[in-house]
């Protein structure tokens, strides 16, 4: 991996505007399992079936004894190195973004806090009926049990998560757009690019002329296009790209 790593090092020393768009494979370093590779989750369920929308609300007490086997690693998750580094590059000014499909919070919980969380998050849950929306501690007794969990009004409240057959908040969808529009590096990190909208954003920096580097255990689509490809753990690789963009900065 040398020569590629400082290949991605240069990159990242000489870049002014970095976003890095990440995916399952960036938190799998966490404990929290990934969802397409042998061992993930839809080698063991069928997504339509269990966490897509329609499938919410024809069976609400399935989605949620689906979603309480994903509960217990997320709540027990920790940032990784790869978290961290990304974090780090934030604060030292290089980082304008991070667009994340991962729903678990650790880029907030490693310090940074550009973070665009294109499928949402479990912090909070709204009501399907009333929407009225509440804090999802209060909810997570009931959601490790693999229960609904209802409203006053008797609604059944979901996660604010996007689900399948969901579309994502237009809001944030344009947010990402802009900050692809703005970027001169993109780093890929973590995802297979399988899942539309997300995998189609990389598309929005390179015809704006962005580089490209692509950090991921398999292969993408976008790697005949990308300046670097690495194909190495995520919580290795990026830490390592980020130690050596920082300190050719700090040189004089």
């Amino acid at each position: 991996m040398g020569e590629l790593l400082q290949r991605a090092i240069d990159l990242v020393t000489t870049a002014q505007r970095v976003v890095v768009l990440t995916g399952a494979g960036f938190s799998r370093p966490s404990g929290i399992p990934d969802f397409r590779s042998s061992q993930g989750l839809w080698a063991r369920s069928d997504p339509a079936a269990v966490a897509s929308l329609q499938a919410f609300h024809r069976d609400p007490d399935g989605f949620y004894r689906w979603l309480s086997g994903l509960l217990a690693p997320i709540v027990a998750a920790r940032p990784n190195p790869a978290h961290l580094a990304v974090a780090e590059l934030e604060a030292a000014g290089r980082v304008s973004g991070v667009i994340t499909q991962n729903i678990d919070g650790l880029h907030q919980l490693a310090g940074s806090r550009r973070v665009y969380e294109l499928h949402g998050h479990l912090r909070s849950a709204t009501c399907s009926a009333c929407g009225r929306q509440v804090p999802a501690d209060s909810l997570l007794p009931l959601m490790r049990q693999g229960h609904a969990p209802r409203c006053s009004c008797a609604g059944v409240f979901k996660p604010d998560v996007v689900l399948f057959d969901e579309g994502l908040p237009q809001g944030l969808l344009w947010l990402a757009h802009k900050l692809l529009n703005e970027c001169d590096l993109l780093i890929v990190a973590g995802t297979s690019l399988e899942v539309a909208p997300a995998c189609d954003l990389p598309l929005i920096a390179l015809r704006r002329g962005a580089r490209l580097i692509v950090v991921n255990l398999e292969p993408t689509y976008l790697d005949p296009h990308a300046d670097v490809v690495i194909h190495d753990d995520v919580a290795s690789a990026v830490p390592a790209i980020v130690a050596g963009a920082l300190a050719d900065s700090r040189r004089p």
